[in-house]
């Protein structure tokens, strides 16, 4: 059994790297060589966590396993990240345990390179202006990542806590964009793509707010509850996801789902884009990508990782 360390990852996988991984598996599971196993995520009644895993197999890669982990809300106090996880890869001939990666950095990697392939994909002709709802460790992931597929000229922010901005002032800073601390009416006025990745529970962006030719990566925590959007937005925009059933289960649009305002027929899995089976955007006004995380994902980010991490002699192998 091979171990790849969390500290190893930063010097392994690249968002370049993570981004065509996760581009490939949603290829794949839109050609049906690849499925996702139905997820288990719970609140433990502890620390206010959720835990759960997600795993699927990939005939493609033979990328099998699973990750554990979840959403500790009071890490900061520990002075660690909310998100903890780890992959566990196991070999798809034998059953036998392949790997053991460490699945924080990889889990911010892949979250952010989803929404830029659903940004490369669904994105309006043009896109100069990136709006940002959510100032958390995750956003600066996802503003990295939009900022490599789209040409982006400036950026616009909004978080609940205004205090947490700077987050986002200092990674448009690296990239070279300006930046704007905004209220959310403006944001949904000027912005060609929003990205929200909050942990919210109620809309925060409403419908009236978001105007033009609109596209929406909502990267949020997924679980029964979670909204960041408001169900009238999703309502009246051309609908994507990972995976379709997570999406009307735990994802953003299972309120809409849950009134019956949309129905699983209208929203379509990213990867029919990628492989040519689905239009994209086409004449929509607003598009919407759910990003809720599927366990391929994370097995194929992990699998990457590990065949690097073995040649550069950085993953430990140990009998178990």
């Amino acid at each position: 059994m091979w171990i790849v360390p969390e500290k190893e990852i930063a010097g392994l996988m690249t968002p370049e790297a993570a981004f065509d991984a996760v581009q490939a598996v949603f290829a794949a599971m839109a050609s049906g060589e690849a499925s996702n196993f139905p997820v288990v995520r719970e609140a433990i009644g502890h620390e206010d966590a959720l835990y759960g895993f997600k795993g699927g197999f990939d005939r493609s890669a033979l990328n099998l396993g699973l990750k554990a982990g979840g959403y500790w809300p009071n890490n900061q106090k520990r002075e660690l990240i909310n998100h903890q996880s780890t992959v566990f890869l196991f070999d798809a001939d034998t059953g036998r345990v392949q790997a053991a990666v460490g699945g924080n950095l990889l889990t911010a990697l892949r979250t952010a390179a989803a929404s830029a392939v659903s940004i490369r994909h669904l994105a309006p002709e043009g896109a100069k202006v990136l709006g940002m709802i959510g100032a958390g460790h995750q956003s600066a992931f996802q503003m990295r990542a939009a900022a490599r597929v789209g040409d982006f000229e400036r950026v616009l922010g909004w978080n609940p806590h205004p205090e947490m901005l700077s987050r986002l002032a200092d990674t448009a800073a690296e990239l070279g964009l300006p930046f704007e601390a905004v209220e959310l009416p403006r944001l949904g006025a000027e912005a060609d793509v929003i990205i929200s990745i909050t942990s919210a529970f109620e809309p925060l962006l409403l419908d009236g707010q978001v105007k033009g030719r609109t596209h929406i990566a909502a990267m949020g925590t997924d679980t029964k509850g979670k909204q960041e959007l408001d169900p009238k937005l999703v309502a009246r925009s051309r609908l994507f996801t990972d995976e379709v059933a997570q999406s009307v289960s735990i994802g953003e649009f299972q309120h809409a789902f849950t009134d019956k305002s949309i129905s699983t027929d209208d929203v379509t899995a990213i990867g029919q884009v990628i492989i040519g089976q689905h239009q994209g955007r086409g004449d929509a006004e607003v598009t919407i990508f759910d990003g809720t995380g599927v366990g391929l994902q994370d097995l194929a980010v992990a699998g990457a990782v590990l065949e690097l991490a073995k040649q550069q002699k950085k993953a430990v192998e140990v009998d178990i």
